[in-house]
């Protein structure tokens, strides 16, 4: 790989030249006179790092805006119903949208649990971002399902030997309301024994939680704590719907939970999601999106506006989530779940970053640039995207962009039958 210079860009405050080399930033000075195989003119604008989505359903992207005004439990079995009928190319091309969309709202990497994994996987190599791509487990307590996907898994898990670095294969279990213990326990020692990223949806509803109560006599992050499956490793995405004691362990065992604010809300899941508890007990918190279908749209620094005026509302406490705090959740944090080395602009970290166009109106008085960024502007400022070293999106454009438009959208009528 080569070297890219980023000349007179805002960090911080303050304008600086940044020195990559390969895929990793090696210098930040005011100024740097090293040459390099491409510079970018930084003048008018700001660098941040990349913001990383870890929850979404990527091909979910199909399913856009058609199931509208619907209680959780009906929308699940009619996006299921069409689910069913999604084949590799319809879920590749699928993907290869929501990719398209996350480049373009400054996401460098996603954490990922659908279908057809190696498709996923594919489309995220040649998009150029980084991804976690899970194989998704969901048996519903069906013996002979459970190990078919269980060897599915290990052959994908294979395969993925083959995948670049920063595209990387993990194991996800849909739900313990979905999923038997046995596959729970089974996966989650396969991704143990691994060394893998282990993710699940938590306590997204109430009557999901109450269920589990009565079905198993504990609540949800209680069962994924007897059964052994709580720590640094797991990502559990919603974790609306918890009690002290939940919150308590989900802390002592530092599990990642990922806050889906604009999916929840959507489908009227709860939004009291307890941040400052969880963070004071060490747990770590992460921002995700959830699917395009749930939340219609797959952009995190919307859901991050979301989050700070939903925490400050019904805490009815201005200072509940402070910027500095909520920018940490969509880079920092995300990044030690994941454990790679990105989520900040410092040198030796990996060199996933967004450039951010501040000649407009919404940055201006430029007296706070982080909440310009996400209480003002728009994702249209992000202007150019940079993966592992690598210019993937320029000027707001990505190559490619137009056949995936094309495709997807034919896909999308012919399984929506619209």
């Amino acid at each position: 790989m080569g070297t890219l210079l980023l000349k007179g860009i805002q960090l911080n405050g303050r304008k600086a030249d940044i020195l990559v080399e390969g895929n990793r930033i090696a210098r930040i000075a005011e100024t740097l006179d090293s040459t390099a195989d491409r510079v970018i003119d930084g003048s008018g604008k700001a660098v941040i790092p990349g913001l990383i989505n870890m929850h979404t359903h990527s091909a979910m992207t199909l399913l856009r805006s058609c199931y509208e005004d619907q209680p959780l439990k009906d929308w699940l079995e009619r996006v299921w119903a069409v689910e069913a009928r999604l084949d590799e190319e319809a879920i590749y091309w699928g993907a290869k949208l929501a990719i398209l969309e996350m480049l373009k709202t400054g996401t460098t990497c996603f954490l990922d649990m659908y279908w057809q994994t190696p498709a996923l996987a594919r489309a995220a190599e040649e998009m150029g971002i980084r991804a976690f791509i899970s194989y998704n487990f969901l048996d519903n307590f069906d013996h002979e399902k459970a190990e078919k996907q269980y060897r599915e898994c290990e052959e994908i898990y294979a395969m993925s030997r083959d995948w670049p670095e920063r595209v990387q294969f993990c194991v996800a279990v849909h739900a313990d309301y979905t999923t038997s213990e046995a596959t729970m326990l089974r996966s989650g020692m396969f991704a143990h024994d691994h060394g893998l990223v282990f993710t699940a949806h938590l306590a997204e509803t109430l009557s999901e939680t109450q269920e589990d109560i009565v079905r198993t006599g504990m609540t949800p992050a209680q069962h994924f704590h007897r059964l052994g499956l709580l720590g640094p490793q797991t990502v559990l995405a919603h974790g609306l719907w918890l009690d002290d004691h939940d919150v308590e362990i989900l802390g002592q065992s530092h599990t990642t939970i990922v806050h889906n604010i604009n999916s929840n809300l959507k489908l009227a899941s709860g939004y009291r999601f307890k941040y400052q508890e969880l963070r004071e007990a060490g747990a770590n918190i992460c921002m995700g999106t959830d699917g395009a279908a749930s939340s219609n749209n797959l952009d995190i620094r919307e859901s991050m506006k979301t989050m700070a005026l939903l925490q400050k509302a019904w805490r009815e406490d201005p200072s509940a989530m402070p910027l500095d705090e909520l920018m940490d959740i969509a880079t920092v944090n995300a990044a030690r779940a994941l454990r790679i080395d990105a989520g900040r602009v410092e040198e030796g970290t990996l060199a996933d970053l967004v450039l951010v166009d501040t000649r407009s109106e919404a940055f201006i008085p430029s007296a706070n640039f982080i909440g310009n960024l996400i209480l003002s502007a728009n994702s249209s400022c992000f202007d150019t995207v940079i993966v592992d070293g690598r210019v993937v999106m320029e000027n707001r454009r990505v190559p490619g962009e137009e056949e995936i438009l094309e495709r997807a959208e034919a896909i999308a009528r012919k399984i929506n039958n619209v």
